[in-house]
C-alpha cells in the first residue's frame, strides 16, 4: 500500500513538473549603461543545458528593448522576454540575429515577427536550413525544445548607423565564421557584440567557415573603439583579447591543417595530432577540433592535390 501510494503521488507530480518547462536560469547581468548581457555556458549542447551555451544580450534605449539573438529554444526566448520585463517596462522593438546557427535564433518564436531582423544572406540561410537545425536541436538538448518551431526574420539589415532612442548602433555586414555574420557596436555605450565572430576561452565553431573570410573580419572588429566585447561564447571581456585569442586559434588551425594535407595525413590522422598548450586550456576542444577536422580538412586536401597537380605539369 505504502508503494501504491508513492507512485501515485509521484504520477500527480508529473504534470506539474511537465507544466514548469525547462528553466534556463537566466539571470541577465549589467556591463554598460542600458546594457544586459545572458552569459551562456562554457559547455556543449547538452540535455541538461537546453541549448544555453550562447551569449545574448538587450540595450534598453529610451524608444524601446533591442535584442541581439533570441537563443537556442522558444522556452529561451520566452524566459528572454520575462527577464527583460523585470527589468524595464519599455517594449521590445528590434531583435537582431547575427547569424544562422540554431543557438542564436531558435528563440524568434517568443518575439513579434515584425521585430525580427537579421542579415538579407542569414535570412536566406535560416529559410534553407532552419527546419533541419530545429530537428537536431531536438535531438540535442531535448525537452527544452518544447514547441520550438523555425521563425524566419522578416527585416534584411543593411550596414550603417541606427540611431534608436538615444542609442547609436552601427551595423557591421561581416561573413568567415558563416556566409553572414552580423556584428553590433553601439558607439552610445562602447559595447561590441561580436556573435560567433569571436569566441573567448571557448574552441571556435566551423560547420560554416572560411577561416582567410574570418581572419579579414577579426581586423576590422579589432579596429572598432569599443569599451566592452560580448562574444557569441564565453566571459565579456573589456579589451581585445578574445579577437587576439580567436586569431590565434584560427591561424594555427589553417596553418596545421594545410600542413598535415601536404604531408599526406588522412583525417583520422589530423583529429589525433597533439593540441598546443595554449589552446588545451579552451573550452570543449577535444570536442570542437575533431569537428574542425572534418569540416575543413577536406578542402585542405583538395587544394594540396591542386597544387601537386600544378607542379607535376610544369
Amino acid at each position: 500500500m505504502k508503494r501504491l501510494l508513492a507512485a501515485l503521488a509521484l504520477i500527480a507530480c508529473l504534470p506539474v513538473a511537465q507544466a514548469a518547462g525547462f528553466d534556463y536560469r537566466l539571470a541577465p547581468r549589467q556591463i554598460a549603461p542600458d546594457t544586459w548581457v545572458l552569459e551562456g555556458a562554457q559547455e556543449d549542447f547538452s540535455f541538461a543545458n537546453g541549448g544555453r551555451i550562447v551569449n545574448t544580450a538587450f540595450v534598453v534605449t529610451d524608444a524601446g528593448v533591442v535584442v541581439i539573438d533570441s537563443g537556442p529554444s522558444r522556452q529561451y526566448g520566452e524566459q528572454t522576454v520575462a527577464a527583460i520585463a523585470r527589468a524595464t517596462d519599455k517594449p521590445i522593438i528590434k531583435v537582431w540575429i547575427t547569424h544562422h546557427h540554431p543557438d542564436h535564433f531558435l528563440g524568434n518564436q517568443a518575439f513579434a515577427t515584425r521585430t525580427l531582423g537579421a542579415l538579407e544572406r542569414t535570412i536566406s540561410d535560416i529559410a534553407a536550413e532552419g527546419k533541419a537545425f530545429n530537428e537536431n536541436m531536438y535531438r540535442l538538448v531535448g525537452d527544452a525544445m518544447r514547441n520550438t518551431e523555425v521563425a524566419v526574420p522578416t527585416e534584411a539589415l543593411v550596414p550603417g548607423i541606427v540611431e534608436i532612442g538615444g542609442h547609436r548602433f552601427e551595423l557591421l555586414a561581416l561573413d568567415g565564421h558563416t556566409a553572414g555574420d552580423l556584428a553590433v557596436f553601439d558607439h552610445s555605450t562602447g559595447v561590441l557584440f561580436a556573435g560567433d565572430l569571436v569566441f573567448h576561452d571557448r574552441t571556435p565553431t566551423t560547420p560554416h567557415a572560411t577561416i582567410a573570410r574570418w581572419l579579414k573580419s577579426l581586423d576590422v572588429l579589432a579596429a572598432l573603439p569599443f569599451k566592452q566585447l560580448v562574444p557569441g561564447h564565453g566571459p565579456v571581456a573589456a579589451d581585445a583579447g578574445p579577437i587576439r585569442q580567436t586569431r590565434d586559434y584560427l591561424k594555427w588551425l589553417d596553418a596545421l591543417l594545410t600542413q598535415s594535407a601536404a604531408a599526406g595525413l588522412d583525417m583520422t590522422e589530423v583529429m589525433r595530432l597533439p593540441l598546443p598548450k595554449v589552446f588545451r586550456q579552451m573550452a570543449v576542444i577535444d570536442a570542437e577540433f575533431p569537428r574542425s577536422v572534418s569540416h575543413l580538412f577536406p578542402a585542405a586536401e583538395e587544394a594540396a592535390l591542386n597544387t601537386t597537380s600544378s607542379h607535376a605539369k610544369h
